[in-house]
């Protein structure tokens, strides 16, 4: 679990955190992303004034994604920096989600939502097996990285037609 001391971090001025959130958490049920490691969060995080705190860092780990072209399993490696600001949205005005609610007399502020929200916004999710990928046949779904087919694309589409003799007039 990923959670901050916020007395402790108010006496301190700033704290380290560290944690690990495996792929089968709870927390990644209803998501898009699918982790093939588990994510490892190394976080700072520092008491902003004003009953603001930053925390910034960085998370690593391992996708779990799919080729975009051909659906073919593939692991992306995970290494981005995060910055993360919690306070009271109400305090200056909305600021457009940017800050996330600190619960009125939470001792301990937990951080996994945030850095769920995080790599969801930010991680790249359209991934290629390979730059190269010839990808699926969009008619008989082949993977033409596997096999070549005989299908033909150069198929008359009768929706056209109209506009074809619009232009040959």
């Amino acid at each position: 679990m990923l959670t901050l001391d916020l007395a402790l971090l108010e006496r301190e001025g700033s704290l380290s955190v560290e944690g690990v959130i495996p792929p089968d958490a709870p927390l990644w049920d209803e998501c898009e992303i699918r982790l093939a490691s588990p994510l490892v969060a190394k976080l700072q995080a520092t008491s902003a004034g004003s009953g603001e705190v930053a925390v910034t860092g960085r998370l690593t780990g391992a996708l779990a994604n799919e080729c975009r072209r051909c659906l073919k399993p593939v692991d992306s490696e995970l290494d981005m920096e995060v910055v993360m600001v919690f306070g009271d949205p109400s305090e200056d005005g909305d600021k457009g989600g940017e800050i996330h609610l600190i619960p009125d007399l939470e001792r301990m502020l937990e951080l996994e939502e945030a850095v769920r929200e995080e790599l969801l916004l930010n991680a790249d999710r359209f991934v290629e097996c390979d730059p190269d990928c010839r990808g699926l046949c969009p008619r008989c779904g082949i993977n033409r990285n596997d096999k070549a087919c005989d299908c033909t694309l150069d198929e008359h589409d009768p929706r056209w037609d109209a506009l074809r003799a619009l232009n040959s007039e």
